[in-house]
C-alpha cells in the first residue's frame, strides 16, 4: 500500500448554476492507516445521484452541505483491505458512504456487509439500494396505488423512476413513464413493461401525455418539476397523491422567473383534494427489510428489471455528474473506481 495514493474529488467552489469543471478539484494524498477499531476501505463503486447537487450549495436543506475543500459525499461499495475491527475481516465487501475517493477509514458504524453471490454488488447502490428503496417507500406509503389507477412517473428510465413504474404494475396500476428521447422511451415501454412512455422533449408532449391518461392521473411520482409538472398537473384526478422525491429540473436554477403561480396551484390542491407530500427515504427506514425481501423476489421472478450506466475511473466522476443533471445518463449512474 505504501506505493499507492488516495485519489479524492474535492468541492473547490460552490456552483452558480450548473456545476463547472473548476468547481471540483482532484487531490491525491497518502493512504491512511487504520487505528484500533477501524477498517481501511478500498472503494469499488461510487453512486452518483441528483441529491448531490444540493450538497454543493450552502442553501438551507435537510442535510448539511459539503464544505469547500472537503471530499464530495456519496454512497459507495468498498472492499475491506485492512481491518482492526473484530466485526469485519479483510476482503469483506460492504455498503458504505466513503464519498468521492478511492480509500477511506471507517469505524465500522453504518457499514453493511454484502454477499457478492446473492446479487451484483453494484445493485446495492441502485435497484437494491437507496434509489430502489426511495421508489418503494415513496410510492407505496404516499402514492398508495390501487388496481386500475393510473400512475405517472417522471425520469422513468432513471434509477428511481424505473422502479416506481414497475412496482405500480405489480400492484395492478397502469404505469405511464415520462423520459427524454426515443431510446429511453422505448426502454421504458418495451423492456420495463410500462403501459406507455412519453418523450417530454416532443413538441406535442402535453397532447401525448393526455392521450396516455384517458382516465386522468391518480398518482404522480415527482422527480423532475419544470415543464413536466406543468403538463401533469391539469390531469390530476380528485384525491390524487403526489410523492415529491426530486426536482432535478430546478437544481441548477439561480432564481425563479415569471408570475407567482402558488395561489392558483393551492386553489386546485384545495378544490381537487390533492395530497402533495415531500419525503426523504430515511423517514421510512423501518420498511427497509421488507423492501430488500420483496425487491429481491421481484428481480428473481423477472417482474422488475434494471439498467446500470457505468463510468470507469474516479476522475471521470465530475463530468459524469454534470451529465446526470442534464439527463445524459441512461439508467442508474455508477462510477467503477476499482475492481
Amino acid at each position: 500500500m505504501a506505493d499507492l495514493t488516495n485519489t479524492r474529488i474535492l468541492l473547490a467552489a460552490r456552483p452558480d448554476g450548473p456545476p463547472k469543471p473548476e468547481d471540483f478539484k482532484i487531490d491525491r494524498v497518502a493512504i491512511p492507516d487504520p487505528g484500533e477499531g477501524e477498517v481501511l476501505l478500498h472503494v469499488l463503486y461510487l453512486s452518483l445521484d441528483p441529491y448531490m447537487r444540493g450538497r454543493m450549495s450552502a442553501a438551507e436543506s435537510y442535510a448539511a452541505p459539503v464544505e469547500i475543500g472537503s471530499v464530495m459525499e456519496g454512497g459507495t461499495v468498498a472492499r475491506v483491505v485492512s481491518s482492526r475491527n473484530p466485526k469485519f475481516s479483510d476482503g469483506d465487501i460492504v455498503l458504505s458512504h466513503c464519498g468521492w475517493q478511492s480509500f477511506a477509514l471507517s469505524s465500522g458504524a453504518g457499514l453493511r456487509k454484502l454477499d457478492p453471490t446473492a446479487a451484483p454488488v453494484s445493485t446495492s447502490l441502485g435497484i437494491l439500494g437507496m434509489p430502489g428503496f426511495t421508489a418503494y417507500a415513496g410510492l407505496l406509503t404516499i402514492g398508495r396505488p390501487t388496481e386500475g389507477e393510473t400512475v405517472v412517473v417522471a425520469a422513468a428510465s432513471g434509477a428511481v423512476g424505473s422502479a416506481v413504474g414497475q412496482i405500480a404494475r405489480i400492484k395492478g396500476a397502469r404505469a405511464v413513464g415520462i423520459a427524454g428521447g426515443p431510446e429511453k422511451c422505448a426502454f421504458v415501454r418495451d423492456v420495463l413493461g410500462f403501459d406507455a412512455a412519453i418523450d417530454h422533449r416532443a413538441s406535442d408532449f402535453r397532447e401525448q401525455l393526455k392521450a396516455a391518461c384517458p382516465q386522468g392521473v391518480d398518482v404522480y411520482f415527482e422527480n423532475v418539476g419544470g415543464h413536466v409538472w406543468d403538463a401533469v398537473f391539469p390531469l390530476l384526478n380528485e384525491f390524487a397523491r403526489i410523492p415529491v422525491c426530486g426536482l432535478i429540473a430546478q437544481y441548477n436554477a439561480t432564481g425563479f422567473e415569471g408570475r407567482d403561480r402558488l395561489p392558483a396551484t393551492m386553489r386546485e390542491v384545495l378544490s381537487r383534494s390533492l395530497t402533495i407530500r415531500g419525503f426523504i427515504q430515511r423517514e421510512f427506514a423501518d420498511q427497509r427489510p421488507a423492501f430488500l425481501r420483496e425487491m429481491a423476489g421481484w428481480i428473481a421472478s423477472g417482474e422488475v428489471r434494471y439498467k446500470e450506466d457505468v463510468v470507469d475511473g474516479l476522475t471521470n466522476a465530475p463530468e459524469a455528474f454534470r451529465g446526470l443533471l442534464e439527463g445524459k445518463n441512461f439508467g442508474k449512474l455508477i462510477v467503477r473506481v476499482a475492481t
